[in-house]
């Protein structure tokens, strides 16, 4: 059989791994930050019926610019956005990945502040822009003044912010975002994929749109809506920006069906994101419950909380395995992610966290065909 290694393949690809999460067949997954909540019955059949009534017409091409599913995306979005200042794709990976496209590319650099999405670098690699791993500061956060000397030093045409940043769970002031701005000649992504679990007084980067053509609000369907396997990211910006990835998204890349769907979960809003209230509940009792333990927890504006295990991450991780349990080894010493999922999921977690602390987080052998 031919290895990849005997193909043609470019230089900076040789060696790499494609970015994903174990999916294993456990009781508890709680290591990709999906929401733990199936589809309530009374939106399957809403969806059922906006999908079926689009099938008859698959043999034309779907609205090659998905205008009633941006116009409904500013409606749910607010902030004074119409439908060209949103844009839609199958998730906001893509979203990030025509930015780069756009804005970045041979030449030019991205920098994001690290430890952050994973995701990031990858897209950088793949539309053959170089990345610049800047860092955040003490506890995760990081401050308008570490951004700015960092910006300044770099000179990036890309910087990527998460607020809510993955994997810490950490909100960022908008003065954060305004001193970027303010600092750096190119365009300012702003990640918000877990932005409906922010705590109370959290304020979105959407409100620092009005008069920053060059700032750029991401989003996605996955999280808060329960819509992973749909497969909808959005953006939110200034209208030229719009145009401006429209010149490198390939042709008709958002199915009909997949705008059929993404509509009806989004009339029916208020079903769907029911849950977050219950979610940021079980995020903050894991908080809670965790630093009662002991362990060193990152403040959480997300669906997910990153703790610190006190030992060999690896370790920690094979052993909250052992127990049913799967979280995320993000790669960060010391430190696992767990999702906020159930109340039942939350109780098995603590479980498990409890026996490993007992048995001293022995290491169990590895599953077969895993990876942490």
């Amino acid at each position: 059989m031919t290895e990849l290694s005997d193909l043609p393949i470019r230089d900076d690809l040789r060696g790499l791994s494609p970015y994903g999460a174990p999916q294993l067949d456990v009781p508890v997954r709680l290591n990709t930050n999906e929401n733990s909540y199936p589809v309530p019955e009374s939106v399957v059949e809403a969806i059922g019926k906006a999908v079926a009534a689009e099938l008859r017409d698959l043999n034309r091409y779907p609205d090659r610019d998905a205008v009633a599913l941006r116009a409904d995306l500013a409606e749910y979005v607010g902030h004074g956005l119409t439908a060209d200042g949103v844009w839609a794709a199958n998730g906001s990976n893509e979203i990030q990945q025509q930015l780069l496209q756009a804005f970045g590319g041979p030449g030019r650099s991205a920098l994001g502040f690290t430890p952050a999405y994973s995701m990031h670098p990858l897209l950088a690699l793949g539309t053959g822009t170089r990345w610049v791993p800047a860092r955040r500061g003490v506890d995760f956060g990081l401050t308008a003044d570490e951004a700015v000397a960092q910006i300044r030093e770099h000179r990036p045409d890309v910087v990527f912010l998460c607020s809510p940043n993955n994997p810490t769970g950490t909100a960022l002031d908008p003065a954060v975002v305004t001193a970027v701005l303010d600092e750096t000649p190119g365009m300012v992504v702003v990640d918000e994929a877990y932005a409906e679990f922010a705590r109370p007084g959290t304020v979105s980067a959407l409100a620092v749109l009005p008069g920053h053509p060059r700032l750029v609000v991401t989003r996605t369907m996955s999280k808060a809506f329960g819509f992973a396997g749909g497969r909808l990211g959005y953006l939110a910006a200034d209208p030229a920006v719009v145009a401006a990835v429209q010149l490198v998204r390939l042709p008709y890349h958002l199915s009909a069906l997949t705008q059929a769907a993404a509509r009806a979960a989004l009339a029916h809003r208020e079903t769907l994101l029911g849950t977050v209230a219950e979610i940021m509940r079980q995020r903050d009792r894991i908080v809670t419950a965790l630093r009662e333990r002991g362990l060193r927890v990152a403040d959480s504006d997300a669906n997910f909380v990153l703790y610190e295990v006190g030992g060999d991450q690896g370790v920690a991780w094979r052993a909250m395995l052992a127990q049913g349990v799967l979280v995320r080894d993000v790669g960060l010493p010391g430190w696992l992610r767990v999702t906020a999922g159930t109340p039942a999921e939350t109780d098995a977690f603590l479980a498990a966290v409890d026996e490993t602390q007992r048995e001293g987080q022995a290491a169990p052998p590895r599953p077969k065909g895993t990876t942490s």
